[in-house]
């Protein structure tokens, strides 16, 4: 099998095949165009693109697909950004009148990445992933969706994952995107838990009665807890970790009652000493009223997702676009099948030097579709779009296009819907 290994020094030559080639331009028009319901909406959208050599080119705005088409392929940025849309077009900024140009809308985004972990991971730190702490992904993304779609109502969330490190979410819903500051500011505090930087050691404070949203992440957290701390991360195994465990349990029982640190002494096995921290809970809320719940307080520090909440407070704050390229691992921003949440490896994400590759490999009875093809009277554009759905077809990036497919077919019956009721509300006047 040809090497598909990735050298970033070769971006500059893949990046114009793969926005020739292979970006999914008729799709990611559909989705930000959200089916024309709101005149001018892709228009008055900003997006932004890092080029070579990080040249940093803001308020881009484009009047169609096919504009956008032709500027990212004579561009052709190492990074694509997506922003706010606007009261004016962003590429005319500077000729509005000061003050007047105003973001008005956006999805609510959520940013969720890994070196927010690095206290609660043993197994890399900083860019570093492995399979491992991946699974602190996953459980972000388990608790994070149905919050979302059950606590707030919200149908439309587009899951990506961000090339590298970590993963973005895009509530798409119409009621998303018209959320202000001070709503989309409500929804992230909603939804964060773990409080405080480098310096605090306890960082989950549980009250009582524990809110019903806690308690339905709390199930999705003991669901993964057992395998990803206790197995993988081994915080009861070596001193070190075991001493920053021990420091989050109530000062009563670890010095009061001597029996849980002698117990650690007499038992060495990670989840029988989890047990016992467990038992010490369970004695304590028939007890006491306060810190009844620390091995919750526990489990949720070591687990609980981790927001970049700057991320989704603003209407303006731009966020890496989904199919982007990440210049450093090479591997596609793809969007992230929930019902294959549990087997998605970022590391069998494909790389635009595997993509690129498999563009060249023949595939059987293609030169007998060639030969069909040439038989047929059609015009150059057709041509030419048909060889550019088949192109991407070819790689390993057409499942997740497909995924991208399906969401926005979800999204369209939503348009079709909002559509049908303007045109029902004309006619009524």
């Amino acid at each position: 099998m040809p090497c598909s290994d990735y050298d970033p020094a070769s971006l500059p030559d893949l990046l114009p095949l793969y926005y020739r080639r292979l970006f999914p331009f008729s799709q990611y028009y559909r989705w930000l165009n959200y089916g024309g319901v709101q005149k001018n909406y892709f228009q008055n959208r900003e997006f932004s693109f890092t080029l070579k050599d990080d040249i940093y080119v803001r308020y881009q705005s484009f009047t169609t697909q096919n504009e956008l088409e032709k500027e990212m392929q004579k561009m052709n940025p190492y990074k694509i950004d997506i922003g706010a849309i606007y009261s004016h077009r962003p590429n005319q900024h500077n000729t509005v009148k000061s003050g007047t140009f105003q973001a008005l809308e956006k999805e609510l985004v959520f940013d969720i990445d890994m070196t927010d972990y690095d206290d609660v991971r043993s197994c890399c730190s900083a860019a570093d992933i492995c399979s491992k702490c991946w699974t602190l992904m996953t459980i972000a993304i388990r608790i994070l969706d149905r919050a979302l779609r059950e606590d707030f109502g919200f149908q439309h969330l587009l899951w990506v994952y961000s090339g590298r490190r970590g993963v973005h979410c895009w509530v798409c819903d119409e009621a998303a995107r018209k959320l202000s500051v001070a709503a989309r500011s409500a929804v992230a505090e909603y939804l964060s838990l773990v409080k405080g930087g480098e310096e605090t050691v306890k960082k989950v404070m549980l009250t009582e009665p524990i809110h019903p949203f806690i308690r339905e992440s709390l199930v999705v957290v003991e669901r993964y807890f057992p395998r990803y701390a206790l197995q993988d991360q081994d915080i009861l195994g070596r001193k070190e970790s075991v001493d920053k465990v021990l420091a989050l349990v109530p000062e009563d029982i670890l010095f009061t009652v001597k029996d849980l640190q002698q117990d650690f002494q007499n038992e060495k096995k990670p989840e029988t000493r989890w047990k016992l921290v467990k038992d010490q809970a369970s004695k304590k809320q028939a007890t006491a009223k306060k810190f009844q719940h620390f091995e919750k307080e526990i489990m949720l520090q070591y687990c609980y997702p981790r927001l970049d909440v700057n991320v989704s407070k603003g209407v303006n704050h731009l966020l890496k676009s989904p199919f982007s390229v990440h210049p450093k691992t090479g591997r596609i921003s793809v969007p992230i099948n929930l019902k294959e949440l549990d087997t998605f490896d970022p590391f069998a994400v494909p790389t635009i030097s595997l993509i690129c590759e498999e563009l060249d490999r023949p595939r059987p009875g293609e030169e007998e579709e060639k030969s069909e093809e040439t038989k047929e009277k059609e015009n150059e554009k057709d041509a030419a779009e048909r060889w550019k759905i088949r192109d991407y077809k070819r790689t390993s990036l057409a499942k997740y296009v497909k995924h991208f497919d399906q969401f926005l077919d979800g999204m369209a019956r939503a348009w079709k819907g909002e559509l049908l009721r303007k045109s029902d509300l004309q006619k009524e006047f």
